[in-house]
């Protein structure tokens, strides 16, 4: 060997070495894209770890990103999806789409068309601070894990029926997913979650939907911080296990705040629901008979702890029915509706746990102790209750004076009283649900 090869060998080892060891950032290419142009062959020609920038304009597609690529958008940069099929199918890991907007894909929900339809080889993505808008699903996260979902602004086509509207955020059998501070209107559901663990749904703002949130088969999630406002229901629980409901607000929905349908061994707690009343008429009355709106309707739900939350302002405070029993319920404020509990059933169930229960609006005892807890049971319903809710046209007769001295009999001698919802501590004062993590911003009606 020469002395200048000699030389030169342990050169570009020391080279090879250095390189190595560069962040993979600074290796990087950066493409930048022209208005107009298909983005497709651009992707083509990138490898892992690039940057594929998008000026302002639009740009043709649909496209798949079948490589670890980070795809920017500067403001006003626009994906055209065409109108028929997905506008952008994501598949390689770990790739980040931000700042984009995503316009004019397929309407087929059979075909699950999507503005952003996320293969589970896109484990570890990021979509964030981007804008969909469109008449199928906004987002679709198919059977991936680790992939966040931040801060982006969801629309739907408000010229279709709901029904006939994609969701704003879809997750289907996905795992430790993040769904965190988007904002999704007038899609069908805000965000659906079907078959899925260990995710977590939080700072979302959901408005003018049919649910804001759907659970259906997800058990061990979490759900924090959230918004729904005029929806038909805010939050949608159904047939899941394990999750935590906690700190969200339902502000001015239809029907249902939060429904529970076949929910198990989960919390509530901390949140808000306010105002789930349905349609009247000029005289006040309900225009649908048996169609209240429910601030919580619990169905066929069981061991589940209902503790701190504010149920106020609504026909119905809360409705269990279909076996619900074997609940906890402590230290709930129930303000101002027009009717505070909804038990059919006669069943004993124990509203209160070690000396402390909940807050009544319209509860009329006293509290000579002065511990703050009052001196007789709250007991929402009686016997005549009970029979208005069975036969509904009896409520002509409400007011009668048979109907009063009955409901006076069942006041005075307890041995009348059938057996039902009794919270025996009842708090005479509201509690202040204002704790760090029980309360989240208020993102306003103004249209992103």
């Amino acid at each position: 060997m020469t002395r200048r090869l000699r030389d030169v060998v342990p050169r570009l080892i020391l080279v090879a070495w250095w390189l190595a060891w560069l962040p993979g950032d600074l290796l990087a290419a950066v493409f930048t894209a022209s208005p107009g142009e298909p983005l497709q062959p651009l992707i083509a020609q990138a490898s892992d770890g690039d940057r594929l920038m998008l000026p302002e304009g639009r740009y043709p597609g649909p496209l798949v990103i079948d490589r670890t690529l980070t795809l920017s958008g500067e403001p006003g940069a626009v994906i055209d999806g065409g109108g028929e099929g997905h506008a952008v199918v994501l598949e390689a890991p770990n790739s980040v789409i931000e700042g984009v907007t995503i316009e004019n894909w397929g309407a087929n929900l059979t075909d699950m068309d999507a503005g952003l339809f996320v293969e589970a080889s896109a484990t570890g993505s990021v979509i964030r601070d981007s804008r969909l808008t469109g008449p199928g699903f906004g987002i679709w996260l198919d059977a991936v894990a680790e992939v966040q979902v931040r801060d982006n602004v969801i629309r739907g086509d408000e010229s279709l029926r709901s029904q006939d509207r994609g969701n704003g955020v879809h997750l289907f059998n996905v795992r430790d997913v993040t769904v965190e501070g988007n904002d999704i209107r007038h899609t069908r559901d805000g965000i659906y979650i079907d078959t899925s663990s260990q995710s977590l749904l939080r700072d979302n703002h959901m408005q003018a939907l049919r649910y804001g949130v759907h659970y259906m088969y997800a058990h061990d999630n979490r759900l924090e911080g959230n918004t729904t406002r005029n929806t038909r229901t805010g939050y949608a629980l159904m047939q899941s296990k394990r999750l935590e409901v906690i700190g969200n607000r339902s502000d001015d929905d239809r029907h249902y705040g939060i429904l529970m349908n076949n929910i198990t061994d989960s919390t509530l707690r901390g949140n808000r629901v306010s105002g789930v009343n349905q349609r009247r008429d000029a005289q006040g009355q309900g225009l649908v008979s048996g169609a209240e709106g429910k601030a919580l309707f619990v169905y066929n739900a069981q061991y589940n702890r209902f503790e701190a939350n504010r149920l106020a302002e609504s026909d119905i405070g809360i409705h269990l029915t279909a076996g619900s029993e074997d609940n906890e319920l402590v230290g709930n404020a129930f303000v101002d509706n027009r009717q505070q509990v909804m038990y059919v059933a006669t069943r004993a169930q124990e509203w209160s746990e070690a000396g402390r229960g909940n807050y009544w609006s319209d509860y009329l005892g006293w509290d000579l102790a002065g511990d703050g807890v009052g001196d007789t049971p709250y007991e929402p319903n009686d016997a005549m209750d009970r029979l208005l809710w069975r036969y509904p046209v009896a409520r002509l007769l409400m007011h009668s004076p048979a109907v009063l001295a009955l409901r006076w009999v069942q006041r005075q001698f307890p041995v009348f009283r059938p057996q039902g919802v009794k919270d025996s501590h009842p708090l005479m004062n509201e509690p202040d649900l204002d704790e760090p993590g029980l309360n989240q911003r208020n993102l306003g009606d103004a249209d992103a």
